[in-house]
């Protein structure tokens, strides 16, 4: 059983992946390769002189592999409850997680099927989005959202801090106390 199944694999479900991975949490990443983001052109995104939305996106996955997160690439069909926490089932495979992320951007269909309470969306062309607290908790305890899905502003510079965001909110309920990531510069770097 993974500790967070993150669903959607652009900047928010790279992101929780990352911090999730990074905490030492058993992480699963299952992309199905339909991020928005592959199609940018970046040049407002924070500490990135320029970049396409598809590096973006590779780089992401990239360093949450690097921390242990594996990445599968398949489309999520269906999330239901299961003991502990919830069966991830997709084209080929089943899998299980004690807390389920959903970082699907601009599509809820999988939230809606699965039950979760959906809303107006608020940003430009983003007309339902999943019904998500400030800290990510949506109407199922232990289903969170994330990013765009979840209603916050479609930048990669946002969706990505959202994901961080959600992910250190799952880390600190697994843990029972507020999780913090932050490296320093080791002496003599």
């Amino acid at each position: 059983m993974y500790d967070i199944v993150i669903i959607g694999a652009g900047p928010a479900g790279g992101s929780a992946a990352l911090f999730a991975a990074k905490s030492g949490k058993k992480t699963l990443l299952i992309d199905s390769d339909q991020s928005m983001t592959k199609r940018a052109w970046l040049e407002n995104h924070y500490g990135v002189m320029e970049l396409t939305g598809a590096e973006l996106v590779d780089i992401g996955q990239k360093q949450a592999v690097k921390f242990g997160a594996e990445l599968v690439q398949a489309k999520v069909s269906n999330v239901t409850k299961s003991g502990e926490g919830f069966q991830i089932e997709t084209e080929n495979d089943r899998y299980e997680g004690k807390h389920v992320i959903l970082a699907t951007g601009v599509l809820v269909d999988l939230a809606q099927q699965i039950g979760l309470q959906t809303k107006d969306g608020t940003e430009p062309r983003i007309k339902t989005v999943i019904d998500a607290s400030p800290e990510g908790k949506t109407s199922i305890p232990g289903i969170w959202a994330a990013g765009t899905a979840a209603g916050v502003s479609v930048h990669t510079i946002v969706t990505a801090g959202d994901g961080a965001k959600v992910a250190i909110n799952v880390i600190s309920e697994l843990n029972g106390e507020r999780y913090v990531d932050h490296d320093v510069v080791k002496k003599g770097s």
